[in-house]
């Protein structure tokens, strides 16, 4: 007797349990937030570029570490340029990173400091002229303009205090968190380890990537498309061999997917005589949180968990054709996908962009059509792209992101600011 099989008699699935699409989207955020933490490495700095953080990084001392000039010019006390123009002795030029040796140790009334930017605002200075507003004159500065106290300074510890948070677990590290960390002098990162991601492809119908289809076959493009998201959303993609169109086959294809953290099955959850995922899943006492959600594409999506305890194994059934696949992912396995990466919970937002076209549908089902966001600036506007439906790919590769149409519009006027998610 497997696992699943031993720890789950006793629960009964759950059948036809069809969700609005915040309703659908809220039960997967539920599961998620209940998710245990993974496991955790140390990584090199820049190995931890895309990973999720597992502990807090801290400030090693203030930032900045002194009062930080914002820009080439001088170091004034604001008080002496009450009357303008004023003229001041050039007593010292302060680069960035210059010795402390080299900075006087007071500006008093009457004098200045030629600084760069970056460099450290030497004692007495509260502010500093921007050059533009000077005029050299050998060794003394004429200032044209006059500047308030704090001025084009940033105070030390302004950014952080030594010992305070910089980065906090759970957040995807990027561009500028990276930066950030090495700033704390961090050459090595504690991030969880990515969960593995069983991509479980199905139907008669399909063959690998690399064999000569036959008259009424396709080749497996699913697969590969989950494997780039999966990898994007913070997971390691496995994927197994495409499994047919017969139970106890599928069976032995999703218990060897279940030993992965996350299952994704793709074909065989709508009601056709062959669609047998829900039935496989079912003889295995899987527990379903729902069976289908009111959008398009993707309508028929399931989604539940095998096994009880510390590690419960989730499952997704994305419909199969392949932009059902890859819509079905962004909206409801990414979420669950991330709380498995450890990262912390994110909702789902929308941008807004006025609509190129007017468009008509039935009302109904929210719907996410693939699109064009184009133009530039304060202009940009959005159309749907041609396309025959959620097994075109051709069409999704056209597209930049998804128009979001609610389920009670059934026109929307070109002009009209839209939904829209990014791709």
């Amino acid at each position: 007797m497997n696992f699943y099989y031993y720890f789950y008699m006793s629960v009964a699935p759950v059948h036809s349990t069809v969700l609005s699409f915040e309703d659908a989207r809220r039960v997967v955020e539920e599961q998620a937030a209940g998710i245990p933490a993974p496991a955790t490495e140390s990584v090199d700095l820049l190995a931890a570029a895309g990973r999720v953080l597992a502990e807090p990084v801290l400030a090693d001392r203030d930032i900045p570490p002194f009062p930080r000039s914002t820009r080439d010019g001088y170091a004034v006390r604001s008080a002496d340029l009450t009357e303008i123009p004023a003229t001041f002795d050039v007593i010292a030029e302060i680069k960035a990173g210059e010795k402390l040796e080299r900075i006087p140790a007071n500006v008093g009334r009457g004098e200045t400091a030629a600084i760069m930017t970056g460099a450290p605002v030497p004692t007495g200075a509260d502010a500093v002229v921007m050059v533009e507003y000077t005029s050299r004159l050998g060794k003394r500065v004429e200032f044209k303009r006059s500047v308030a106290a704090g001025e084009n300074i940033v105070p030390r510890g302004a950014e952080s205090r030594a010992g305070s948070p910089l980065l906090d677990p759970g957040i995807r590290l990027n561009e500028a968190s990276l930066a950030l960390a090495a700033s704390a002098g961090k050459s090595r990162l504690s991030v969880y380890k990515r969960p593995r991601v069983a991509v479980l492809t199905t139907g008669d119908e399909i063959v690998d990537v690399d064999a000569i289809p036959g008259p009424t076959q396709i080749r497996n493009s699913n697969s590969y498309s989950l494997a780039a998201q999966i990898q994007n959303a913070g997971g390691d993609p496995v994927l197994l061999p495409v499994a047919p169109d017969e139970l106890q086959g599928l069976l032995r294809s999703i218990e060897v997917g279940l030993k992965a953290d996350l299952l994704l099955v793709t074909g065989g959850v709508s009601m056709g005589r062959y669609d047998l995922v829900e039935q496989a899943l079912s003889e295995m006492l899987a527990e379903f949180f729902f069976t289908g959600a009111k959008i398009q594409p993707g309508r028929p999506v399931v989604f539940g968990r095998c096994g009880v305890g510390a590690r419960p194994r989730y499952f997704f059934g994305l419909p199969g054709n392949p932009v059902s696949t890859m819509v079905t992912f962004e909206l409801f396995a990414r979420p669950l996908l991330e709380a498995l990466a450890g990262q912390s919970p994110r909702k789902l937002t929308f941008l807004h962009a006025r609509l190129k076209k007017e468009i008509r549908v039935k009302t109904g089902l929210k719907r996410f059509l693939p699109a064009m966001l184009s133009g530039e600036f304060e202009g940009s506007q959005v159309e749907l792209v041609a396309w025959q439906g959620s097994g075109d790919i051709a069409a999704t590769t056209r597209a930049n992101c998804y128009i979001v149409i609610p389920p009670d519009r059934e026109q929307i006027p070109a002009g009209e600011w839209i939904a829209v998610m990014l791709r």
